[in-house]
């Protein structure tokens, strides 16, 4: 019995080390989508998946309208097409520059 239980545990440990390495930190990853997918509101500047830039001017369950800033041209994205949002990138970054600084 001590043998064989010798013999799994490289394989445990393997697997306890893939875990936080590279599956946990994806599932955090994704949780911090998610959230910013959710808190997008009116205003907000965002980038889509496609690489449209473009400030929401409507957002409902599913999808949000982006309006661009070339030709005031409205595109309808469902929310999962959002990639990130600018302002709230903006406001992040100085938030951690002004803890550096102090």
């Amino acid at each position: 019995m001590p043998k064989m239980l010798a013999s799994l545990l490289p394989l445990i440990a393997l697997f306890a080390v893939m875990y936080f390495l590279m599956i946990r930190p994806q599932q955090k990853q994704q949780k911090q989508l998610m959230d910013m997918r959710n808190a997008i509101k009116v205003g907000d500047e965002v980038i889509t998946i496609g690489g449209v830039k473009g400030t929401i001017v409507s957002v409902t369950d599913d999808s949000v309208i982006l309006e661009t800033s070339s030709q005031k041209t409205r595109l309808e994205f469902v929310r999962n097409a959002i990639a990130s949002n600018v302002k709230a990138s903006k406001v992040t970054e100085n938030k951690k520059e002004d803890n550096e600084v102090k």
